[in-house]
């Protein structure tokens, strides 16, 4: 997957006269940050050097964990066709991106961002490129969200990993308060994202919430420690990537994790591909989250005729129809 070309624009003009070598050392401290889950007070994208060394090493992968999430979302609702937008910790903007990639009718969107450095990034990029009217809202996603109108989507990625824990709950609260319709959450695939959205969707079930994706069930994780529920897309890497990141390969697997949750009963959902495909001659074993709240692999061979060409060409994270 690839950011969008009005997009990659705007961030190769943002990127331009920034030296190779502060871009590295930034994206080094950023990376650093994120991965010890710091929650210290200080913004992760606080300065502008940070925030363009996150323009080039993580927005395209950010984006395309989101966007996935949303082709989830849009299967599992055909129907659903947001007009609105409310996204919490909205960084650049790339959500905004993402769900007008997803419905171009999108009409207004508001972006909630804490720091004043990365919401100027946001509203360069967006401005003149994407139709929808977009306002920008500074503020901290657990303390200033009173006042803010209810939207048909609402959503925060790669926010709850920046949470103190015990703060958790009061912001799962408060953002489906503020759904309309449906809240999309997006974390890191790591056991730690997981269990976070675990928790999430708990919440959510008790609060009268219906899940959309990735589960087709409403029952408890059938998947116990240290197996854990996640995802991955595979991203390409611009030149300028590769370099900053000192990476050969031009592709690097962004793992994630995410929960749609609407107010609208799910329809029936199939059962879904929860790990890569294992292939062998005349046959595949798929490991399957089922309807019925049960999980684990399952075999298809030849013998099974049309079925085993569907399970054949699904990937991980698909649905079995």
């Amino acid at each position: 997957m690839e950011l969008p070309a009005r997009l990659r624009q705007g961030v190769d003009i943002l990127l331009e006269k920034v030296p190779l070598p502060t871009l590295k050392q930034a994206a080094k401290t950023l990376s650093e940050r994120y991965r010890a889950e710091l929650r210290d007070g200080r913004l992760h994208m606080g300065e502008d050097v940070a925030v363009k060394a996150y323009l080039a090493t993580r927005l395209p992968a950010t984006y395309a964990a989101i966007r996935a999430s949303l082709e989830a979302l849009s299967e599992a609702r055909p129907d659903f066709q947001p007009t609105s937008l409310l996204d919490i910790g909205a960084g650049p903007g790339t959500m905004l991106w993402a769900t007008i990639d997803a419905w171009p009718k999108l009409e207004r969107a508001v972006l909630v961002e804490a720091s004043a450095a990365v919401r100027k990034a946001g509203q360069s990029l967006a401005e003149g490129a994407l139709a929808a009217r977009a306002d920008w809202i500074a503020g901290d996603a657990t303390v200033d969200l009173d006042g803010i109108e209810p939207a048909d989507l609402v959503s925060a990625a790669y926010v709850l990993d920046e949470i103190a824990p015990a703060s958790l709950a009061k912001l799962i609260h408060r953002l489906w308060r503020l759904t309309a319709d449906t809240l999309l959450l997006v974390e890191p695939g790591t056991p730690a994202g997981w269990q976070r959205i675990l928790a999430a969707r708990q919440q959510l079930i008790g609060a009268g919430a219906h899940v959309l994706a990735p589960c087709p069930h409403e029952a408890p994780c059938p998947l116990t420690p240290p197996d854990w529920c996640h995802f991955a897309r595979r991203v390409a890497r611009s030149r300028l990537h590769r370099l900053v990141k000192e990476a050969e390969v031009p592709w690097e697997d962004e793992k994630f994790m995410y929960l749609a949750a609407s107010r609208q009963p799910a329809p029936a959902r199939g059962e879904r591909v929860i790990a890569p495909p294992k292939g062998g001659s005349g046959k595949v074993v798929l490991k399957l989250c089922r309807p019925d709240g049960s999980a684990g692999d399952r075999l298809f061979s030849k013998r099974d005729g049309d079925v085993f060409k569907v399970a054949r060409r699904a990937d991980w994270g698909d649905t079995l129809d």
